[in-house]
C-alpha cells in the first residue's frame, strides 16, 4: 500500500472523527439550549401563582417566546445558506443566556414576556444553522444526524421539569440564574465547532460546491408537498402545545396530584419524546421518510382518543406511546423537505423549526382561552382528533433523490 493511500485513509478517518465530535458538541449544545428554554414553561405553576396569571396569560408567554422563535427561524437559514456565517451558534446561545438572568428576577407579567422574547431570538439563531451543521457533518446519514441533533433537544426539554421540581421550586425562581453556567458552557462548545465549520467552508471553497440531487417534481407539486408537511407539523406541534404547556395542570386538576409528582409525569412524557425523535431519523434513512410520516403522525391517532378518558396509570402509559410515535416524524419530515428543495437545507431547517414554534406558540395561547372558557379537560378531548390531519401523507410524493447507505 501506498503512502498516498494510507495519507488519504488517514486523512479520511480523521475528518470522520471531527464529524462525529461536531455532531455530539451540536447535540450537547441542543441539549444544553432546550434545557434552559423547558426552564420557562416549567415555572408556569410558580410564576401563575406569584404573578396572578390566568390560563390565557400563560398562554401567551409561550406564544411569545415561540413566535420570536417562529418569524426569525426561516429567515436566518436563508441568510445561511447564502452567507455562512461559522460563530452565529454561539451569539445565539448569548441572547438565551440573557433571556434566563432576566427571568431570574422577573417581577412583573411584562418583564416575564421581555425574557421569553430573548430566550426565543436566541431559539431562532440556533435550530437553523445548527441543523445546516448538522447535516455537513452527516457523512450522508442525513436522517441519523437530524435525529441525534434533535434528540439533545428533546433530552434537554425532558431535563426542565426535573431540574424546575428538584431545583428551581425549592429554592425559588433567582434559582433560574444558576444555569447561566451552562449557556456559557454551550457557547464554548459552539465556539469550537465554528472552527470546525470555518474550516469546512474553506475546504468547500477549495473543492467546489457540491451537487444537490433533484427530485424531478414540478414547483406545483413540490409547493403542495411542502404545504402539506406543514399542515402535518401543525397538527403535531399543536398537539404537543397541549402537554407541554398544559399537562401538568390536567393532571393536578384530575387527579389531584403536586406539582412536583405532575412534572415528573411530564417529564416521563418528554423523556418518551427524546427516544422516538432518535428512532425517527435512522428508521427513515432504512425504510424512507415517508413511511416513517405515515407511521408516526396517524399511527398515534388511537392512544390519543383513549387518554382523556384513562385513569392515572394509564395516562401515563398513553402520554409516553404518544410521545415516542408522535416525535419520529419530525426528523423524518426535515430530511424529506430538504431533499424536496435541494440548496436551501438551512431555508428549510428554519422554515419547519420556525412553523413548529409557531405553531406551539399559537396553540398554547388558543388552548389557554378554551381552558379558560371551558376546562383542561375538554382541550383534550378535543386535540384528541388532531393527528387524523395525518391522512394526508397520502398525497405527498416518493421521492427518487439518490441517498448514501
Amino acid at each position: 500500500m501506498s503512502d498516498v493511500t494510507v495519507n488519504g485513509t488517514a486523512a479520511k478517518q480523521a475528518a470522520a472523527s471531527a464529524a462525529v465530535t461536531v455532531l455530539a458538541s451540536l447535540s450537547v449544545c441542543h441539549l444544553l439550549n432546550d434545557m434552559m428554554q423547558s426552564l420557562l414553561p416549567a415555572l408556569y405553576p410558580v410564576l401563575k401563582t406569584s404573578l396572578g396569571l390566568g390560563f390565557g396569560e400563560i398562554g401567551f408567554i409561550t406564544f411569545t417566546y415561540q413566535m420570536m422563535a417562529s418569524m426569525l427561524q426561516p429567515i436566518v437559514g436563508l441568510v445561511a445558506d447564502k452567507r455562512p456565517r461559522p460563530y452565529t451558534l454561539a451569539a445565539g446561545m448569548g441572547f438565551t443566556l440573557v433571556g434566563l438572568l432576566l427571568l431570574s428576577h422577573s417581577g412583573s407579567f411584562a418583564i416575564v414576556l421581555i425574557s421569553a422574547m430573548l430566550i426565543g431570538t436566541g431559539s431562532s439563531i440556533f435550530h437553523p444553522e445548527a441543523s445546516r451543521v448538522a447535516r455537513l457533518a452527516s457523512g450522508g446519514r442525513h436522517g441519523f444526524a437530524q435525529s441525534l441533533f434533535q434528540v439533545g433537544g428533546n433530552f434537554g426539554s425532558a431535563m426542565g421539569p426535573l431540574l424546575a421540581a428538584f431545583i428551581v421550586l425549592p429554592r425559588g425562581q433567582g434559582s433560574v440564574a444558576w444555569f447561566s453556567i451552562a449557556a456559557l458552557l454551550g457557547m464554548f462548545l459552539l465556539g469550537r465547532v465554528g472552527i470546525w465549520y470555518q474550516a469546512h467552508l474553506r475546504e468547500k471553497a477549495k473543492s467546489g460546491h457540491a451537487v444537490d440531487h433533484p427530485t424531478g417534481l414540478s414547483k406545483t407539486r413540490t409547493g403542495v408537498a411542502i404545504a402539506i408537511l406543514l399542515l402535518l407539523v401543525f397538527s403535531k406541534y399543536f398537539y404537543l402545545a397541549s402537554i407541554t404547556s398544559y399537562f401538568t395542570f390536567y393532571l393536578i386538576d384530575r387527579f389531584q396530584l403536586s406539582v412536583e409528582a405532575s412534572q415528573v409525569y411530564l417529564f416521563i412524557f418528554l423523556g418518551a419524546v427524546a427516544l422516538g425523535t432518535i428512532l425517527g431519523g435512522p428508521i427513515g434513512d432504512r425504510f424512507g421518510r415517508k413511511q416513517v410520516i405515515w407511521a408516526s403522525i396517524l399511527g398515534v391517532l388511537p392512544f390519543t382518543l383513549m387518554m382523556p378518558y384513562a385513569n392515572l396509570f394509564w395516562t401515563g402509559v398513553l402520554s409516553a406511546v404518544i410521545g415516542v410515535i408522535l416525535a419520529s416524524a419530525f426528523p423524518a419530515i426535515i430530511v424529506y423537505a430538504q431533499e424536496l428543495l435541494p440548496g436551501k437545507v438551512g431555508m428549510v431547517a428554519g422554515l419547519f423549526f420556525g412553523f413548529a414554534f409557531g405553531m406551539g406558540g399559537i396553540g398554547a395561547a388558543v388552548l389557554g382561552h378554551l381552558a379558560d372558557a371551558t376546562s383542561i379537560r375538554f382541550v383534550y378531548e378535543v386535540c384528541a382528533f388532531l393527528p387524523a390531519i395525518g391522512l394526508l401523507t397520502a398525497f405527498l410524493p416518493s421521492l427518487s433523490v439518490k441517498r448514501h447507505t
